[in-house]
């Protein structure tokens, strides 16, 4: 009788033992695929952060630098003299593999010709409140036009998003196109399609076509000067700026957003080689990543944890059970051996048993894992987003000391980034996906074939190691 016969026919006949060794390696493997399903989810949710998450780098003029040649020439003017970024050389720069896409940025102030700028006014305040034809603020203007490669970054935020008609893109370039505020064309009868003029610096009247409409968080969120208000910034190409300005293939700034927030530090190192880095900087900003990236690494790391003591805890037990099982087995085991039965037959009639439970256990645990998997992954979510959360608005509180801004109120853009750093890292942890896919079964049923030969080895190596004769007389 052949040993795959016998380890079928063993099965049969211990029903008792079999349905015990079935609900353990059910137990072990119904745990192990959770922690594989949870950890294949935050490995996916963290592919997702990187592709989603923004990571930026822009390039500005080094300010720090231009104040420490102002502190140095012991001038006792501290009129800071700040280089313009050139788009030629950002469009090199553009060419990396780290690169997604860049968005150029300028800007320059126009007065409102043939509509009212958004009037704001405070407590603070003395005096009447400001509107477009407002001496007092000709000199630098009531509207900011702010021009841009293209408005899919800056609209694509929860401080503004368009709401109708079309934002700018690389093929507006040169062109008047604009994009205005809600408010402002709701002020002044606008819609898209409608014509506006401004007036620049120079008294030049310069004519401008809406293309889109933008909605902005809050319209009235500063007081001030009547430029500062949200609603009073038309998006339109940066090219156009310049023109408005008289200057030719210049930017303020470049913001290029990458395609792995990971390469960030690999993309800067390698962008300093085009710029001179003591008239120009590259920042980073990957806030809004690393806020994903905490929570979703502890949520992995845990998984993993899971699955190793799981396995680990898995095979010990099962060991025990195999050493108790191949001790009530050691006639039987006597007997083969006796009979000319090769030792590794033996060994391999265990396997086959224990095969065939792994099977069986394999299917119970696919068919609960889903279950199990997203109850458990929900409570790690909910503990790691808590802890998180908690992190980041003790570091906020510690971090905002009232910074004054240059009108004079106290900085609440750490707040605001914290805000929505936690709301997207909500948004992700949410959004984690919990599957059994073909992979995870693989990988599952991969682990409990390591677990039962190891289970099996550690029980069966002090028995056939011995003589027949001796085995028996134990």
């Amino acid at each position: 009788m052949n040993f795959i016969k016998r380890a079928f026919l063993n099965i049969k006949e211990k029903k008792g033992r079999s349905i015990l060794l079935l609900l353990v390696m059910s137990a072990i493997l119904l745990f192990v695929l959770s922690g594989i399903i949870i950890q294949n989810a935050a490995k996916s949710a963290i592919a997702t952060a990187k592709e989603s998450s923004n990571a930026t780098v822009t390039l500005t003029a080094n300010r720090e630098q231009a104040f420490k040649n102002i502190r140095k020439s012991k001038s006792k003017s501290t009129t800071l003299s700040l280089p313009s970024v050139s788009i030629a050389t950002a469009k090199k720069i553009a060419k990396s593999s780290y690169v997604k896409s860049y968005n150029v940025t300028n800007s320059t102030t126009v007065n409102a010709k043939s509509f009212t700028a958004i009037k704001t006014s405070s407590s603070s305040q003395s005096g009447p409140s400001m509107g477009g034809n407002n001496k007092s603020q000709s000199s630098s203007g009531d509207i900011t036009l702010s021009g841009v490669s293209s408005t899919s970054t800056v609209l694509s935020s929860s401080s503004a998003k368009l709401v109708s008609g079309r934002g700018l893109t690389v093929s507006d370039a040169n062109t008047n196109n604009v994009v205005i505020e809600k408010e402002l064309a709701k002020d002044n009868s606008l819609k898209v399609g409608s014509t506006i003029k401004v007036k620049d610096t120079d008294d030049k009247v310069r004519t401008l076509k809406v293309v889109g409409i933008y909605k902005a968080s809050s319209t009235a969120s500063s007081g001030g000067m009547g430029q500062s208000d949200p609603g009073n910034t038309i998006y339109t190409s940066a090219q156009y700026v310049n023109k408005v300005k008289g200057t030719t293939g210049k930017a303020e700034s470049v913001t290029f957003i990458m395609n792995n927030p990971a390469k960030a530090s690999a993309f800067i190192k390698q962008a300093k080689k085009l710029i001179s880095t003591s008239k120009f900087s590259l920042t980073t900003d990957d806030s809004t990543y690393q806020s994903l990236l905490t929570p979703l690494n502890n949520v992995k790391s845990f998984a993993n944890k899971i699955v190793w003591l799981v396995t680990i805890a898995g095979t010990i037990i099962l060991a025990l059970i195999v050493i108790l099982m191949i001790r009530e087995r050691r006639y039987e085991i006597g007997v083969l051996l006796s009979m000319g039965e090769k030792r590794w037959k033996v060994i391999s009639q265990f396997f086959t048993e224990m095969f065939v439970v792994l099977i069986f256990s394999t299917i119970i645990a696919v068919i609960g894992g889903g279950f199990v998997g997203n109850y458990m992954s929900k409570e790690l979510v909910s503990q790691s987003s808590s802890t998180t959360t908690s992190t980041m608005t003790v570091s906020s509180g510690q971090s905002q000391g009232g910074t004054p801004t240059q009108g004079g109120m106290p900085n609440g853009g750490g707040a605001t980034q914290q805000g929505q750093n936690t709301g997207s890292q909500q948004s992700s942890l949410s959004n984690l996906e919990v599957s059994v896919d073909l992979m995870s079964i693989l990988e599952l049923f991969g682990f409990g074939l390591v677990i039962i030969l190891i289970a099996i080895l550690a029980g069966t190596v002090n028995v056939l190691r011995l003589e027949p004769k001796k085995i028996l007389i134990l």
